[in-house]
């Protein structure tokens, strides 16, 4: 077939003038992980046109429950995001990095990139064992101060969050409408959520998930904030033998003042003044999001940035945007051109 040239909203794929490579990554990290997901898991790679010589690294982190085939995704009108991608480094004043695509999908949506019995060691995944596979497999420049997280939502946070505790593996961040201010995020649908079980499975998590995975997911109007506040239940509050724990209790509606503490304790906006040191040391702090994000994560990417400058850090780029929460793929390459030239 022959190649059709590229027009703006055309609905065809065209050839990349980079390269993605496609691999697996046996993962030390995620052997017998609470969930039984998979610890052999896909990663793809994009080589920028003109790559010559060792280069710095980026992680593209995806937002919850995403999987990393969905970066091919096209929407009307749009290019895909691998498109936009190519053709910022199209540009060859564009300084050169690699763009390294991390699957952090779990069964129960995502893993917020964390450490967690509920889930699997994904942080430690992050930055030793996809680290370690691509500073193996390509001329890097295999230092923290040449490495960087990006990510839009559970993305961004866990590029928020990995920074603050691996500053000695990741030198540089971007998030994009990013998890933070937790009371702000997710308490409206923790108590959307406690109706939904109360009413539709007599306050039993476990009989909810039985029930979703018994037909086509995400086909009931409680589905995605069920299974959200699950997930996010094993990522922040589960405990040593795997038990996951609720902040909101569906019986009475009452909050769990220790469950919720947990839960506080991941906020990146309540973790930066313990982080002061690794997030003065990032030699690049992006963080936007839309002003009208339906998780008021425009007010959680405000708190974070204050609490960056309150810790003595460097934000070197800060943005409210005419957006929501969603169909903000645009932004990424804007963030991923200033980490670039952070790293060159």
């Amino acid at each position: 077939m022959p190649m059709i040239p590229p027009t703006a909203g055309a609905p065809w794929s065209t050839e990349l003038a980079g390269r993605l490579d496609t691999h697996l990554v046996d993962s030390a990290a995620l052997r017998g992980n609470a969930l039984g997901d998979p610890h052999v898991r896909p990663l793809l790679v994009y080589v920028p046109p003109g790559a010559d010589g060792t280069l710095p690294v980026i992680l593209q982190l995806q937002g919850f429950t995403g999987q990393v085939d969905m970066w091919a995704n096209r929407a009307p009108f749009r290019p895909t995001y691998l498109e936009r991608l190519d053709a910022l480094f199209a540009d060859p004043d564009v300084p050169r990095a690699l763009v390294v695509h991390v699957d952090a999908w779990t069964s129960v949506g995502g893993s917020q990139f964390l450490d967690s019995p509920g889930t699997g060691r994904y942080s430690t995944y992050l930055a030793e064992d996809i680290v370690g596979f691509v500073d193996d497999h390509y001329d890097t420049l295999a230092d923290r101060d040449h490495r960087a997280l990006t990510g839009k939502s559970s993305g961004g946070y866990g590029a928020m969050v990995n920074c603050m505790l691996h500053p000695d593996v990741f030198g540089a961040f971007a998030t994009h409408a990013g998890d933070a201010g937790f009371e702000l995020a997710y308490l409206h649908d923790e108590a959307a959520s406690a109706r939904a079980l109360r009413d539709s499975y007599d306050g039993s998590w476990q009989a909810f998930l039985e029930d979703f995975r018994s037909r086509p997911a995400l086909s009931k109007a409680s589905d995605a904030s069920l299974l959200e506040s699950y997930a996010m239940a094993c990522c922040y509050s589960a405990d040593p033998d795997g038990t996951v724990n609720h902040p909101v209790d569906p019986s009475t509606g009452v909050l769990d003042d220790d469950v919720w503490a947990r839960w506080q304790a991941w906020d990146p906006v309540r973790m930066a003044p313990d982080h002061a040191h690794a997030l003065r040391s990032m030699r690049a702090i992006w963080i936007d999001a839309g002003r009208r994000d339906e998780w008021f994560l425009d007010l959680g990417a405000q708190a974070f940035a204050t609490a960056c400058e309150t810790a003595g850090a460097t934000v070197s780029h800060f943005e409210l945007f005419d957006a929501s929460h969603m169909g903000i793929e645009y932004r990424y390459p804007l963030s991923i051109r200033h980490l670039a030239e952070a790293m060159a």
